[in-house]
């Protein structure tokens, strides 16, 4: 699988992850030693690994919680190649703890009902918009057709006067000699 870039496989693994049931932690990151750019990225489940807890070890723990760390193995590694796009290197789907999907990101999230619904109404009013656009067009075309019309009479008006002047200009020179 392949991405246009490291965001775009983010979002693509974190809406994998919700729709499955887990939470998607950032697991670690290879960087380029030439110029620091990302050329790894390791995405988890949030259960990965053991916590090592150093509390009450500092000072007394007032509210005690158990790990929520399971030791789940389940991540993909995507890299960048050389053309730039970031692909799949590796990917484990395995869990060793159960997938739950919250109520509350059940109500946060909009089914694909809602979403396709808001396709189809954006979709509807692109439609709309480019008609109303393609008349403005029409209307703009036979507005600037009329003025180039008018003005094209309006130059052979002014020709038509400028060559009546020219015809009278020796008839006018004529009587002028007579007076």
């Amino acid at each position: 699988m392949e991405f246009e870039s490291e965001e775009a496989a983010k979002v693509f693994y974190d809406e994998y992850a919700r729709r499955v049931g887990f939470v998607v932690r950032v697991m670690s990151c290879r960087r380029s030693e030439v110029d620091g750019r990302i050329l790894a990225r390791r995405l988890g489940c949030n259960k990965e690994g053991f916590c090592i807890s150093t509390r009450g070890k500092v000072g007394a723990v007032s509210k005690p919680r158990q790990s929520t760390r399971e030791g789940c193995k389940a991540m993909i590694l995507v890299k960048s190649n050389k053309s730039g796009k970031w692909v799949v290197s590796r990917f484990v789907k395995d869990h060793n703890h159960p997938l739950v999907i919250s109520p509350r990101e059940v109500r946060l999230r909009p089914t694909m009902d809602e979403k396709d619904r808001k396709i189809q109404e954006l979709t509807t009013e692109l439609r709309n918009k480019k008609r109303l656009c393609a008349l403005y067009q029409d209307q703009l075309e036979a507005f600037v057709k009329e003025v180039e019309e008018h003005s094209n009479q309006l130059s052979k008006k002014a020709q038509t006067v400028v060559n009546n002047l020219r015809e009278f200009e020796p008839i006018e020179k004529e009587l002028s000699q007579h007076r």
